[in-house]
């Protein structure tokens, strides 16, 4: 038990040098209509990710050095749809060891947002930037978010650098962060279910190993108990 305890902490900390995890765990929301109006959401050409359809982003993401207008560096919008009310959530975002960055995530419901002149500045600057970079109707985009009534959040990922170069041009102009953005659903509200599988395998090995033990533990006990052999005496 104790040797598959130390494999499995040596496949952690080897994923833990390859690559920085951080995450927000959240509840899926109630279904709400959004107006079929223009501006509407699907508007702001944002990415969209889906538990079924679009579980996960592959993005590089925008990085600036911490400053006091923006503390935590650039912040990036994205649609979470189809979500299950009640049901709890995940979105990770992984991002290699070798590009050392601060990420902060948050969602908030559109209601929230809408209602918050912080947010919604934060959110329209952000859709405009990328009309500029990307046409509507491009790929992972929330075509048809406001369509009909669903649970909806949309995530804020704030992306700081935390590194120092003497490079100046490097300081001056942060290079983009190669980021997976992963929307993970709970299986029961318990566990992720990008886990299960790794769950699922950790649980045949422990029960596996128990009875392996069991079997050494109860072979050891009879050698002990067999009687020594006895020795023969010439006269």
């Amino acid at each position: 038990m104790r040797v598959i305890l130390r494999l499995l902490l040596c496949v952690v900390q080897l994923w833990t040098v390859n690559a920085n995890v951080e995450k927000t765990i959240f509840l899926g929301p109630p279904p709400v209509t959004l107006p079929n109006v223009h501006p509407s959401l699907d508007d702001l050409n944002l990415p969209a990710l889906t538990p079924a359809g679009r579980p996960v982003l592959e993005t590089q993401l925008a990085v600036q050095f911490p400053a006091d207008a923006a503390p935590r560096g650039v912040e990036s919008w994205y649609l979470l749809k189809a979500l299950e009310s009640g049901r709890r959530y995940e979105v990770r975002i992984c991002w290699p060891a070798t590009q050392p960055t601060d990420f902060w995530l948050d969602a908030f419901s559109v209601e929230h947002v809408f209602d918050t002149p912080k947010l919604i500045s934060s959110l329209a600057a952000y859709s405009e930037h990328r009309q500029t970079l990307e046409p509507p109707g491009s790929a992972y985009l929330s075509e048809g978010a406001s369509s009909s009534s669903q649970s909806l959040l949309l995530l804020r990922i704030q992306a700081a650098a935390s590194y120092y170069s003497t490079n100046r041009t490097l300081m001056e102009y942060p290079p983009a962060v190669d980021a997976d953005i992963i929307l993970d659903p709970y299986l029961l509200n318990i566990l992720p279910r990008s886990l299960a599988p790794t769950a699922a395998y950790i649980s045949i090995v422990a029960v596996f190993a128990w009875f392996l033990s069991d079997y050494i533990y109860r072979w050891l006990l009879a050698i002990a108990a067999e009687p020594p052999p006895s020795k023969s005496h010439v006269d």
